[in-house]
């Protein structure tokens, strides 16, 4: 984006844009709520989806799919994602065309209304300060896995502040191992250059979602899990141009 369009956009930023995801995410979130109490947590999912397309359009933020024919949208993942801003919340939640649960840190769940709509969509809450705690999260998440939910992870644990993929964490890939269902790597590409971490600076731009070939382990993989855990990782960040 030219210098003078970043100087024209930041009205519309300040006095559109950002006022109306706000405002989205507690008009939506308020109905997700509502409709996840009285009917089922698939139909809060439809609110969720167009919160997300709602949030993106006002960006405004393209996405580019690559990758739709390595996965069917009527089966069950483990979707592991790499993490590069907030943006990618609602261009995973909005386009993959999945039914995702998103497995969270616990402290999200305080979010006023968020919150809230996110445990009516079956997310799943993990306290990073208790092992354990985390662990039963886990376990229980494996109850609201169904035909039809695939569970996200960002691997990383965190949003990455200099671009590049970090270690993962080996959660997904357990929870994958013992639930049977596969691994979904996604690297989502250009998110950080539209709204970088711990900052309010949108600016409009084109995320690309490139989706790779389902991974399936075992509890025969155990012996090997670190090995696969680092070749997804590295799958993921060859896909943004990083070298192994």
């Amino acid at each position: 984006m030219s210098t003078l369009l970043k100087i024209a956009y930041q009205p519309y930023k300040w006095f559109f844009a950002i006022p109306f995801i706000i405002l989205n995410t507690f008009v939506m979130g308020s109905m997700c709520i509502v409709v996840g109490f009285f009917f089922s947590q698939d139909a809060a999912d439809i609110l969720a989806v167009a919160w997300s397309r709602l949030c993106c359009a006002a960006g405004p933020v393209k996405v580019r799919m690559k990758g739709k024919k390595n996965y069917s949208r009527f089966k069950s993942y483990v979707v592991v994602a790499n993490h590069q801003s907030m943006v990618d919340i609602p261009v995973i939640h909005g386009f993959l065309g999945l039914k995702i649960k998103w497995v969270m840190k616990q402290e999200l769940r305080k979010v006023p209304v968020f919150g809230s709509a996110c445990n009516q969509l079956g997310c799943i809450y993990v306290d990073r300060s208790d092992h354990e705690a985390a662990l039963r999260s886990i376990e229980a998440a494996k109850e609201k896995m169904s035909k039809k939910a695939s569970a996200l992870f960002f691997a990383e644990g965190t949003r990455t502040r200099n671009g590049e993929v970090m270690p993962f964490k080996k959660g997904a890939f357990r929870f994958a191992m013992e639930t049977g269902v596969p691994i979904l790597p996604v690297t989502i590409k250009n998110s950080m250059k539209i709204l970088p971490s711990d900052t309010l600076n949108l600016t409009p731009g084109t995320v690309d979602i490139i989706v790779h070939r389902p991974v399936h382990v075992s509890p025969y993989h155990e012996a090997t899990l670190e090995e696969i855990v680092e070749q997804v990782r590295q799958t993921i960040a060859s896909a943004i141009g990083e070298r192994p």
